[in-house]
């Protein structure tokens, strides 16, 4: 995977692994769960605020994560990713869904697709989108399904499978 270009990056424990932030001119551009740790360098404010917020998080008192974040990547996975930030916590929705509401209803795989290479999964709650029968299909963040599995029930979502 091509990270975006950063110039801070600050790691940290939690729940569902080491979450890794890097962040470029203040703003967080990529979030990873379970990644290694690495060395943090460079100063940037925006992840000291986004790792106080995320823990929180984590521990179940904050519902809405607001620190600053941009997103890099196609038109068609900005508009995909603009629709999963709309889903409230505690929310679910699924690919068909998003694909009707970018008006490209036969576009449920490349939605698939654009989910799973969400740069800032939590921030973007692409967790919170499930298969048509309400069932996980995948999870690219942690350790996959039972990191999903795990921040849903977080957020008190119970699903089929």
């Amino acid at each position: 995977m091509n990270l975006p270009n950063h110039d801070a990056k600050l790691t940290f424990d939690s729940p569902v692994g080491a979450v890794t932030l890097l962040a470029s001119n203040n703003k967080v551009v990529f979030l990873t769960m379970g990644s290694d740790v690495t060395p943090d360098f460079g100063k940037a404010s925006v992840l000291k605020d986004a790792k106080k917020q995320l823990t929180s998080y984590f521990k179940g008192k904050t519902k809405e994560l607001n620190f600053d974040f941009e997103l890099q990547g196609t038109d068609f996975q900005k508009a995909v990713w603009k629709e999963i930030a709309k889903i409230g916590f505690g929310e679910i929705t699924t690919y068909a869904d998003i694909a009707k509401n970018i008006g490209n209803p036969n576009a449920v795989r490349a939605v698939g697709g654009a989910v799973g290479s969400n740069p800032v999964p939590l921030v973007v709650g692409c967790h919170r989108v499930l298969g048509a029968s309400g069932r996980i299909t995948g999870y690219s963040g942690g350790d996959g399904i039972p990191t999903k599995r795990w921040l849903l029930a977080l957020e008190g979502i119970e699903t089929t499978d």
